[in-house]
């Protein structure tokens, strides 16, 4: 398994492009993130697949 992020990572969301921290590896290809969300003033977490992410700038 080749993982492309790291704990602690920032990464970009490629369909909606918000900016979220890479929490852990779940399975091959699923990354568990989190990011803050704006409207509700929260933390959110949430399981992404790794292809739908690239590095933040």
């Amino acid at each position: 398994m080749r993982k492309l992020f790291k704990k602690g990572e920032r990464v970009r969301n490629k369909v909606d492009g918000k900016v979220m921290e890479v929490l852990r590896y779940i399975k091959n290809n699923i990354v568990e993130v989190k990011w803050f969300d704006l409207e509700s003033k929260e933390v959110r977490t949430n399981t992404v697949k790794e292809d739908k992410l690239s590095k933040a700038a």
